[in-house]
């Protein structure tokens, strides 16, 4: 009887798993290391780290991939390395290879209209410029895709956009970053745990 049971719900509990398919954004390469950029890529790379298991990234088609779990749920973490305007291409590889759904990926990245450090989730929406959201939107044929914005601010001069974002943080910045890239990887795991929703009400703008 007991070992029927057990069959049952392990079989349940299976089927209940779900697989995630978590994009950070940014450029491959050491000059692009550390930059405003690549914070979807030091997030996932927090993520990983602070994972009970040992996850590692592997250098695979289109990206950097690796795999994690938190409780029920499989969370296949991936760092394109196709630059940033080409990033759909491996989204929508890694999308057909973990036969992941798009209600299922999130897309994190940097967003300058954003105060540094600021969370925002949501589900579709504009790329604000951002061209590897753009590119994104372009290769899946659709906006309509999660995502999680991380703050890097806005204090540029007109024109300096591009000198920005590929810029560094400051010293005195990077205390706030390591604080609150721990807290986008919470954001992460309550988004594949509760769903969008959940992890809006709990994160934004927090």
């Amino acid at each position: 009887m007991f070992d029927f049971l057990r069959r049952i719900f392990g079989k349940q509990e299976t089927e209940n798993d779900m697989k995630n398919l978590i994009v950070g954004l940014g450029n491959i390469g050491i000059e692009y290391e550390g930059t405003r950029h690549n914070i979807g890529f030091r997030i996932l790379d927090a993520l990983a780290k602070a994972s009970a298991s040992n996850v590692v990234f592997e250098d695979k088609r289109y990206g950097f991939v690796a795999h994690m779990r938190v409780k029920n749920q499989e969370l296949v973490l991936l760092k394109p390395s196709t630059y940033m305007n080409l990033s759909g291409n491996a989204v929508r590889y890694w999308m057909q290879q973990e036969k992941v759904p798009l209600e299922r990926v999130l897309i994190v990245c940097d967003d300058i209209s954003l105060p540094l450090g600021s969370i925002r989730m949501r589900q579709g929406g504009a790329n604000g410029g951002h061209n590897g959201l753009k590119h994104i939107a372009q290769v899946l044929g659709t906006q309509q895709f999660n995502r999680l914005r991380f703050g890097v601010g806005g204090d540029f001069p007109k024109g300096g956009q591009v000198d920005f974002v590929l810029g560094h943080f400051l010293p005195d910045e990077e205390a706030l970053v390591d604080e609150r890239k721990m807290q986008a990887a919470e954001a992460i795991k309550a988004y594949a745990l509760s769903g969008m929703t959940f992890a809006m009400n709990h994160f934004n703008g927090k």
